[in-house]
Parts: structure tokens; sequence; C-alpha cells
């Protein structure tokens, strides 16, 4: 075209210029009078004709192919004429033998069938574009990802809240997409953009906030969820719902891709973390660092655009919400709830009794009426027991033989709880004063943490360990001191006690049981002389002395024996 556009301009210019006549304008640049005259006539080339190639071979059998073509209008997505199996009835109904090759037919049903779905209405090959308002509308959706979790690839399901107007995304990834995921997310959202889109959130029909959905209406009315009514109504926002299947996947555009984005750009490879609550921090990063990104042609960035888009938000409830699941069982003998087939852990005074549980996406919440009484990681899996060591400490120090092999102590072990400060004291206190009252001091230790930090227990037990005493007391008196000055953060920890000897409750008993070498060590010097019974002596002089005068003198106080 290029190349046709300099040779009319040449033709142009020696007319115009040298006059030359069209015989010779032809003559000298080797083309036709017609050619000549097209560009003396206009300056833009006309365009190439291509022709139209002939199918001797498919014709004939042209109509038939329309007709299934046209016949797949009416039939269900998923039982619509291929090109293999078009070509296949061809052979069979029509004698097509071997005149047909499989490209052939393929091409021709690439072209003919989106003309064919156009025909019948179908089809919109044009897009309407659309204005979205600041704070106005949002999109929400649930993608399936992978996740290496604790070392065990896992599925899992990202809910994605997408404003429309700025591109802003919220993710987070919950091990199930039920209605305590679908709500708790929609909370995250909520706080992290600081408030509520004031027109509507669009959704497809997903079975946590659609009961059911009445066909044959046009104003895509729906049978919600109970429970997301009374959601929305907390929150004070509307639903909006797509049309069901694929005909309403381009309502909600936005937010499928951005579903797909995040999933490849943030989620590729496989994530390796420990909890989904670690990987729910590192997508708060990511999400930090998309507001520097722009969408498409836009001149503003997302983290901009979000800027005038938050004050016209709507605010956000005071009363909190609580997103979970609401159960009522019972505890068994083993102070055990069982929720979706998984077992939890209470304290042991409520067995027998019924409690209310709070089922959210990542955690399990026990109340007693409104005071919660345990909390658990959620256990994905359909199977599981998940025990906290205190639940138990009332009943262990009443027997103390069942404390090792307990399943709390096993899991106290496998989560880092049970220490190995808590090792060295429970060795110590079953040397100095036998397994089982050994085994109750350890869980008076324990019980310490129920009013104090952890750390503040473990510089406790560690300073009991140094002077050697085995007790609760000297624990909770070194715990209070620790949380007294400050920590680990006041200067004054372990290695302190070595710099400045200071004034301890230390039982003598205890320190030589535990370690008969160090009776000495580490005690203040006594400079005190030795004690004698030197004194005594002349008491006893002085008595035998004045018995041999007075025989029949008795010393006072006592009686007088006479024979």
């Amino acid at each position: 075209m290029e190349d046709r556009m300099e040779q009319f301009a040449a033709i142009r210019r020696d007319s115009r210029v040298e006059g030359l006549s069209i015989r010779e304008l032809a003559t000298k640049y080797r083309v036709h009078r017609r050619t000549v005259r097209q560009a003396l006539a206009d300056p833009v080339p006309p365009p190439r004709k291509t022709p139209a190639r002939s199918s001797p071979k498919l014709d004939p059998f042209k109509a038939a192919i329309d007709a299934m073509l046209w016949a797949d209008t009416t039939a269900p997505r998923k039982q619509r004429h291929t090109a293999r199996r078009i070509l296949h009835r061809l052979i069979e109904e029509h004698d097509a033998g071997e005149e047909l090759s499989y490209s052939t037919v393929r091409d021709y049903v690439r072209i003919r069938r989106a003309q064919v779905d156009v025909e019948a209405g179908r089809r919109v090959e044009v897009f309407v574009p659309q204005e979205h308002p600041p704070g106005a509308e949002a999109e929400v959706d649930f993608g399936e990802v992978w996740v290496v979790l604790a070392g065990v690839k896992t599925r899992c399901h990202m809910f994605v809240f997408w404003l429309a107007h700025s591109g802003k995304a919220i993710h987070r990834v919950y091990p199930t997409q039920g209605q305590e995921a679908f709500l708790e997310g929609h909370i995250e959202a909520f706080t992290a953009i600081g408030g509520i889109p004031t027109r509507h959130i669009r959704y497809d029909n997903l079975t946590s906030a659609v009961a059911s959905v009445l066909h044959g209406t046009t104003d895509r009315r729906r049978t919600e969820n109970q429970r997301w009514i009374l959601f929305r109504s907390h929150f004070g926002f509307d639903a909006f719902y797509c049309q069901p299947g694929i005909a309403g996947a381009h309502e909600k555009g936005g937010v499928e891709g951005e579903v797909g984005r995040f999933r490849r750009n943030r989620l590729s490879p496989m994530p390796e973390v420990d909890s989904l609550a670690e990987l729910n921090e590192r997508i708060r990063g990511w999400e930090a660092e998309d507001d520097d990104r722009r969408i498409a042609d836009r001149i503003r960035t997302v983290g901009e655009d979000f800027a005038t888009e938050q004050p016209l938000l709507a605010p956000l409830p005071v009363e909190p919400f609580d997103p979970g699941l609401v159960l009522t069982p019972r505890v068994d003998r083993s102070s055990l709830i069982t929720v979706r087939m998984v077992k939890y852990s209470v304290p042991v005074r409520f067995i027998g009794r019924k409690v209310r549980v709070s089922l959210r996406a990542n955690e399990v919440v026990v109340f007693d009426g409104r005071t919660p009484i345990a909390a658990h990681p959620r256990i994905a899996a359909r199977t599981g027991t998940s025990v906290q060591l205190d639940h138990y400490l009332e009943v262990l120090k009443i027997k103390p033989g069942a404390f090792p092999g307990s399943s709390a102590l096993a899991a106290a072990r496998a989560t880092g709880t049970f220490t190995s400060a808590h090792e060295a004291f429970w060795a110590a206190a079953r040397r100095v004063n036998g397994d089982a009252a050994g085994t109750r001091e350890l869980i008076d230790v324990l019980l310490l943490h129920r009013s104090m930090t952890e750390a503040d227990v473990v510089a406790g037990i560690a300073a009991a360990l140094k002077v050697g005493a085995v007790s609760a007391d000297v624990v909770a008196l070194e715990a209070r001191r620790h949380a007294g000055t400050g920590g680990a953060n006041s200067g004054r920890h372990l290695p302190a006690h070595t710099v400045a000897p200071e004034h301890r409750v230390v039982s003598l008993t205890q320190r030589r049981l535990a370690d008969p070498a160090a009776v000495i060590a580490g005690l203040p010097a006594d400079t005190r002389p030795l004690p004698s019974v030197g004194a005594y002596d002349e008491l006893l002089a002085q008595r035998a002395s004045s018995g041999s005068t007075s025989p029949t003198t008795s010393p006072p106080n006592e009686e007088s024996h006479v024979s």
C-alpha cells in the first residue's frame, strides 16, 4: 500500500510539473493507463480486491451444515455440534465420502457459526461502555486457589471484593467458600476500604446469599438466605444479582478479571505458608503495592482513584456483626464439642452443658452466654481434633498421673506452647518432690499463663531454676518481678541475676535435693562464728557443784523424790 501511495504521488507530480500525458506516464512507470487515470483522479490508491475463493467440494454440503448450526441455536450448550461431529454426519448422512477434509469443514464452521448466532439474536457483538460513579458500585466473587499449607498442597478459596470505579480490590483466602467465609470476607473488605458502596454490590447466584432463583421473572427477583438478609440490613447495602449461567458472566466482568489477574501475578507459583493468616498478611502487602498500578489506559493509578472514591462511601455501622454460623453443641465427657465432624476442646467445667459456637471462616469461637470461653483455629478437614492443655488443668491437678500421656500435652508440645522451660521445670520438680507432687507444681505454673504473659512466666521459670527452687510460688514471684520491671526490654533479665545478688525466698531443702554440690554456690558468705556449746557445759558444771553441797535441795520448779 505504501509503494502504491508513493507511485501515485510521483505520477501526480510528473503530470503537474512536466505536463506528461497519460500514455507517457503509463510508459514511464510501466503501469496501465487505467492506473494513471486512478492516480490523477484520487491521491489515495483504491483497495486491492480479494478474490473470492471457491470451494467446489464444500458447496454442495453448505446447506446441510447451515441446518445443523441453526439447530444448535436451540440445543443445550453442551450438546451442540463440533466441526468434527458435523464432518462425521456429512459422511454418514450425505455420502460426503473422502471428498471433504476436516480443516475445510472446520474453517467454514468457525465463520458460519458466528454469523448464524448473530442472525438468531444469540450473540451481541456490540459492547456499550458503562460509567461507574465513585463510591457507588462493587462486585464480589470467589476464585479457587491452591496453597502449600504447612507442607501440604491444599485447595482454598479466594474471596475478592472489587470497587467498580477505582478498581481497588480486597482479596482474602479461606479454607471454604461457605457463608461464614462469604460474610467474613465482606467485613474484611468494608474495614479495609473504610466504607460501604452506596448503590449496590453485584453477585452471581451463590447459595451463601440466594436460596432460590425465581425463573420466569424479568425483575431479577431472588429468595434470599435469611442470615444474608440480616447481614445486608445491618450494613445497609443492596444486592444486584446477575443472570444465571454464562448469560450473566459479563455483568460482573470486572471482578472475574481481577480474580484471574491476582491469581496469575501474585499466587503463581503456589505460595508456601504455615497458615492462611500468614498468607492473608502477605496479601495485604500486595494490595498496597497494587495501588500504584494503572488499569488499561487510565491516567491515574488505582490508589489515586480510590483516594477520590473513599470519602463518598457510606460509613460503617458502630455495632459489630458476628459472621460465624451459630451452633449449640453439647460438651461430652472428654470436654470436647463436635462441630462439622471435628472435635474441639472447652474448659472441663462445662462438661454436660450446651455451649454456643460461632463457626467462622478461619476459627471456631465458643461462648458461654456472651462470654468467650475457647477459641481454636478452624480445621478444614472432615475429621480431626483440636485440644488445648489449659482446658484440662483443673482435672489434671486432681489426677496428675494422667498428665504425661494426655492428648492435650502432646498437642501443646506440637504447637510449641509447652516449651523447653516447662520441660526443665517439670523434670526438676519431679526429681525433688516426686512424680505426683512435681506434676502438681508444674500445673500451678501452667495456671499462671491465664493471668500473665508467656514471656513473663518463662522468665519466672528460668529465674527459679537458676537458684534451684522448683516451686510455683517462686515462679509467680519472679514472673511478677519480670513483668513489673518491663520484661525483656528493661535490661533485667536472667544475666542480671549473676551481676547483682538479690534476696529471694529459697527452699534450702529443695536446693540440697536438687543439687547437693550447689548448697554453698550462689549464697552470700556467712561471716558469723561457728556455733559452740561451751556455755551449756559451764551450766552443767555449776549444777554439779551445787548438788554436792546440798543433796536434798532440788532445782526450782522440780519435785523432790524421797526414797
